[in-house]
C-alpha cells in the first residue's frame, strides 16, 4: 500500500538508499516497542526516586530555615509596632495614649535572665513551663529573648482549640507544609491528612527531629521550640491527647538535649496534666509586678510620654495600661468599672444572687455563691492587709509598699471556703483567680480584688450572700426529703416505722 509505514519497518523511500535514515535497537519491531516502553518507564521511574529524594532533602532544609537568624513570623508581628501621627486633638484628651513603645523598655524583670538563658539554648537538658496570670508578661519577655539573638534557633506557634488550626500554625512555625505541596499526591492512594491533625502534628515532629540532629551537630546547642498560650487547647480528652504528645516529644528531645520545648499558659490546668509525666520539666511561676517594681516602671513610662511622675497614692488606683494617659486616675477608674461589670457578668450580684430562687437555678446560685465567697474572704485579707500597714505608718514604722501586695490563699483552704472543689477551675479559667506552682491562689488582677472589694462594701451584699446560701440548703434539704404516702389506712389503724442503725430501735404512730 503506498504510504504505509509498518512499525519499526521501513516503509517506501525509506532505508539505506532512501533519504531518510531510521533507528532501530533490534530487527524485530515487537522487540523495539518493549524495549522503547522498559527504557521509558524506567526513567520516570529512576526521575520518581530522584525527585523524592530531592523533596525529603528540601523539607528539612525548609525547617532548618525556619530556625535561622532573621525573620521569624511571630517574632515580625510582636516587634511591628504602628505609630500614631499625633493629631490637634490629644491637647484636649484626658486620656489618650500617646507612647508607642513596649512597656518592658521601660523595666526588666527579674526573670529575663533566666528567660534569655532558655531561649539562646543555654539551657538543654529540660523542658520549661511558663506559668502566670494573663498579661503578667509571659509572652514579651519571650519576645524581647527571641529580639536579642533575632530568633536564631528558636521558633514560636500559638496553640488553639482546633487542632486543625493549631496544625495550620504549627506548619507555619516550621515551614513545613505537611507534604501537601509534593507532586507523589498524583500516584498516593490515601490522602497524607487523612489521619487527622494529631498524624500530621507527628509527622512534622519527626522531621523536626532530624533537623534538630543536624543542628545540634553543627552549633553544639539545642534548637528552641515555644508553645505559646497552650491553655487554649481544650479541657477534654482531645485537648489532654494532644498535650500529652506535646510532653513526650519534649521529654525525648530534653533527655537528648537537641531541642527544648517552652510551654506558656495563663491556667493552671495545663501544668496539672503534665506534672503526672513530667520527669524533665522545670516551671517558672511568672507573677505580677510588686507595688514598688510597678511604680518605678510607671514612673519610667510617664517620663518617657512627658507625663508627670506618678505618685503612690495614684499607683492603688492605676495599672500599667494607664501609665501613659494624661488623667491616670480617671483612666484607671474607668478600667476598674469596666472589670467590675465584666466580673458582675460572670458571677454575677444583683442578677446572679436570687434571695427566693426555685430549684431550677440552683446550679448558677451556687456558683455565684461560692464564687463570692472566696473574693469576700480575699477583700478581707486586703483590708487586713491595709489596717497593718496604717497602723505601722500611726506607730512610725517603716512598711514596705510590697506588703500591698495581692493577697494568697492555699489551694485546700479555697476548696474548704467554697465547698465546692470543681469550681476552682472555672474561675482560673475565665481570669479571676490565678494558682501558681505553690498551689497559692489570689486574685487574677489588683483590678479584679478592686472591684470586688466595691462589690463585697456595697450596702445589703452580706445579707443577700447569707439569703441565697439559706435557699439553697433548703433545696437541697427538699431533695434529701422523702415522703410516705400509706394508703388503705383507716382510723385507729396503727403502722409501724422501724430505723435500723444497728440498734433496731423501733416507733410507732397512730392515725387519728
Amino acid at each position: 500500500m503506498p504510504g504505509f509505514n509498518p512499525p519499526g519497518g521501513a516503509g517506501p523511500n525509506i532505508g539505506p538508499s532512501g533519504s531518510a535514515s531510521s533507528f532501530s535497537f533490534t530487527r524485530s519491531p515487537l522487540l523495539d516497542a518493549a524495549l522503547t516502553t522498559v527504557i521509558g518507564l524506567g526513567m520516570v521511574f529512576g526521575g520518581g526516586i530522584a525527585y523524592v529524594a530531592w523533596y525529603k532533602k528540601r523539607v528539612l532544609d525548609k525547617i532548618e530555615d525556619a530556625f535561622a537568624a532573621g525573620y521569624d513570623p511571630a517574632l515580625e508581628l510582636a516587634t511591628n509596632h504602628a505609630k500614631r501621627l499625633p493629631s490637634e486633638d490629644d491637647a484636649n484628651e484626658d486620656n489618650q495614649l500617646l507612647d508607642d513603645a513596649p512597656w518592658t523598655g521601660n523595666m526588666r524583670r527579674k526573670e529575663q535572665d533566666t528567660i534569655d538563658r532558655i531561649v539562646q539554648g543555654h539551657e538543654p537538658g529540660h523542658y520549661f513551663v511558663l506559668l502566670g496570670p494573663k498579661g503578667s508578661g509571659k509572652g514579651t519577655m519571650i519576645f524581647d529573648s527571641m529580639a536579642a539573638c533575632q530568633a536564631e534557633g528558636v521558633s514560636m506557634c500559638d496553640a488553639h482549640p482546633d487542632l486543625e488550626v493549631f496544625r495550620l500554625r504549627l506548619g507555619k512555625a516550621l515551614n513545613f507544609e505537611f507534604n501537601e505541596d509534593s507532586q507523589t499526591g498524583l500516584f498516593q492512594r490515601r490522602d497524607p491528612r487523612e489521619g487527622g491533625p494529631a498524624l500530621d502534628i507527628e509527622r512534622a515532629f519527626n522531621k523536626l527531629e532530624k533537623v534538630a540532629l543536624r543542628s545540634a551537630r553543627k552549633t553544639g546547642r539545642p534548637l528552641v521550640l515555644i508553645i505559646n498560650n497552650i491553655h487554649f487547647l481544650k479541657n477534654d480528652d482531645e485537648g489532654r491527647n494532644m498535650i500529652l504528645q506535646l510532653q513526650q516529644k519534649a521529654e525525648a528531645w530534653a533527655a537528648s538535649g537537641i531541642l527544648t520545648m517552652v510551654f506558656s499558659s495563663d491556667d493552671f490546668w495545663p501544668f496539672h496534666i503534665m506534672r503526672k509525666n513530667g520527669s524533665r520539666m522545670q516551671v517558672l511561676s511568672i507573677d505580677d509586678l510588686n507595688p514598688t517594681e510597678s511604680l518605678h516602671a510607671i514612673n519610667r513610662m510617664r517620663l518617657s510620654s512627658r507625663r508627670s511622675p506618678a505618685t503612690l497614692g495614684q499607683l492603688k488606683e492605676a495599672v500599667s495600661l494607664v501609665a501613659k494617659a494624661k488623667n491616670m486616675k480617671e483612666t484607671a477608674e474607668g478600667l476598674k468599672n469596666v472589670e467590675k461589670g465584666w466580673l458582675l457578668s460572670q458571677i454575677g450580684f444583683c442578677k446572679g444572687l436570687i434571695p427566693d430562687c426555685d430549684d431550677d437555678v440552683m446550679d448558677e446560685q451556687k456558683w455565684s455563691s461560692c464564687s463570692w465567697l472566696l473574693l469576700q474572704e480575699f477583700v478581707k485579707m486586703h483590708q487586713e492587709q491595709e489596717a497593718i500597714r496604717q497602723a505601722a505608718l500611726v506607730a512610725g514604722e517603716s512598711v514596705s509598699e510590697d506588703r500591698l501586695g495581692l493577697p494568697a490563699i492555699p489551694y485546700w483552704r479555697c476548696r474548704q471556703i467554697m465547698t465546692r472543689a470543681d469550681f476552682m477551675e472555672e474561675l482560673d479559667r475565665i481570669n479571676v483567680i490565678a494558682i501558681d506552682i505553690d498551689h497559692n491562689v489570689r486574685p487574677d488582677s489588683m483590678l479584679i480584688l478592686h472591684a470586688a472589694q466595691e462589690v463585697v462594701s456595697k450596702e445589703g451584699f452580706q445579707e443577700l450572700l447569707d439569703n441565697v446560701r439559706d435557699r439553697i440548703d433548703e433545696i437541697e434539704s427538699l431533695h434529701r426529703t422523702r415522703e410516705l404516702t400509706f394508703k388503705d389506712v383507716d382510723q385507729g389503724d396503727r403502722i409501724a416505722v422501724t430505723v435500723d442503725k444497728g440498734g433496731g430501735n423501733i416507733f410507732g404512730g397512730r392515725i387519728v
